[in-house]
């Protein structure tokens, strides 16, 4: 490998887009090996602003990549040696149907985007491009990494490993927003945490949490600062993840939003009503255009604000501070392009044996190394038994799903639907899934 060559798919998104773009441009190691950065988007207006931003990024830092643009996957794709996805069609409009579609027909789903129905029908909608991707790239660059951010992480990158030889790892943050919560409770800066979680995306229990200063376990002290807390505190954060932790014994990743997909009493703990909350009698915003609101959580008192909401403005590129994103694509690019040994926080991949008592086959969340040599998993110990046994489930509905996708089959689909936790009723299951097949069947794949 000479110059390295990488394709950002998704590169007209003004989140990532410039961070992404950011990102490789501050590579050091990069820089002195040599990059050829290929923008791609089937947005052309999006793809041209990136693309400026990109060379005023080169030219502030005085680097000398080579850098275009194209709407092309072929030509993006012809040669390179990584592609990093972020990709979505009108995400917040089909979010939320994914969210209040199924809790119409009674399922307490409660954020809709990763798991419960709404991931099934998110997943659907991403796997088709997903796929199609990784199978040009095994035309046109069938030795490139895959390093994907598109959501349902662990979905998509099970049907891309089972349906095709690409190497891929799919990269969340989601971690570090658990040891950040860890730190925040201890009373610790958060630098100081050295910490392994393993499981799936978005639902990750931390096996180890040490003083990263002493190597001192601090489980014990988390026991005991916990049992001291208030309720209320965080509590749309993290008061399932003390639930979690009091009866499975180790701390989830990352909120409560995230891991309460795969639980089935999680609405108990989650403030779900003010997630695309509108007035129905207006007509639904899938039928009207207007998209309300996603809230994430009700952190930073999100209820608390004047009257009158501002009129949303597109941010700007900002250019003033040239920081690095902390994503993981860039070090797992250094690693393998540029032999710079790195820890990684959390990957997802096949599982093959990592975690003893999830499937062989299960893409899982874990921590891993790369270098020249490639990357890496850990071997973690076993999960608790209730842990793997709520994370099992979830594995026979990807791999129902990835079959449904690649068989065209409606009936496939349906068995994953019926295996969701939060689902309780036959009828109500398949009144679903023929109104979100019929809402959304111009962007599905065709299910027979």
């Amino acid at each position: 490998m000479s110059t390295v060559k990488i394709a950002l798919i998704g590169a007209g998104s003004r989140s990532f887009g410039p961070s992404s773009i950011r990102d490789v441009l501050l590579s050091d190691p990069l820089a002195d090996r040599g990059v050829e950065l290929v923008l791609m988007d089937i947005a052309p207006g999006h793809l041209k602003d990136s693309e400026a931003y990109a060379r005023t990024v080169a030219e502030k830092l005085g680097r000398k990549t080579a850098i275009s643009a194209t709407t092309d996957l072929k030509t993006a794709l012809r040669g390179a040696h990584f592609v990093i996805t972020a990709i979505e069609v009108d995400r917040f409009l089909y979010w939320s149907q994914d969210f209040h579609i199924p809790r119409k027909h009674g399922f307490r789903q409660v954020f809709g985007e990763n798991g419960g129905p709404g991931g099934l029908f998110h997943a659907l909608r991403n796997m088709g491009p997903m796929v199609h991707i990784a199978k040009t790239m095994e035309r046109r660059c069938p030795d490139a990494w895959l390093l994907n951010f598109t959501n349902p992480e662990h979905k998509l990158c099970e049907a891309i490993s089972r349906l095709t030889s690409i190497r891929n790892a799919g990269l969340c943050h989601g971690v570090f927003m658990g040891m950040g919560q860890i730190a925040r409770i201890l009373g610790m800066p958060v630098e100081d945490l050295d910490g392994a979680a393993c499981g799936m995306n978005h639902f990750t229990f931390f096996q180890t949490i040490r003083d990263r200063r002493t190597g001192d376990d601090l489980y014990p002290r988390l026991r005991e600062i916990e049992r001291e807390g208030d309720w209320l505190h965080d509590w749309h954060e993290i008061g399932l993840a003390r639930i979690l932790f009091r009866r499975f014994g180790l701390w989830p990743s990352p909120a409560a939003n995230h891991y309460g997909e795969y639980i089935r009493w999680a609405d108990e703990f989650v403030a779900s009503e003010l997630q695309y909350f509108y007035d129905p009698a207006d007509g639904h915003p899938w039928q009207t255009g207007r998209i309300p609101e996603f809230v994430y959580s009700l952190s930073g008192d999100v209820t608390g604000r004047p009257w009158k909401k501002p009129r949303a403005e597109p941010e700007p590129f900002e250019l003033n501070s040239l920081l690095h994103s902390g994503e993981l694509a860039v070090p797992i690019m250094e690693g393998i392009a540029c032999g710079v040994r790195r820890r990684l926080e959390a990957v997802n991949v096949p599982n093959r044996g990592a975690i003893p008592n999830l499937p062989h086959d299960m893409v899982v969340e874990i921590p891993a190394t790369v270098d020249a040599s490639g990357m890496e998993s850990e071997a973690m110990a076993p999960l608790p038994e209730p842990i793997a046994a709520l994370m099992r489930t979830q594995a026979s509905i990807h791999q129902l799903l990835v079959e449904a996708f690649a068989e065209q089959s409606r009936d496939k689909l349906i068995q994953a639907m019926l295996l969701d936790p939060t689902v309780d009723s036959y009828r109500c299951a398949i009144e679903c899934v023929d109104e979100m097949l019929a809402l959304q069947k111009d962007i599905l794949p065709p299910l027979k």
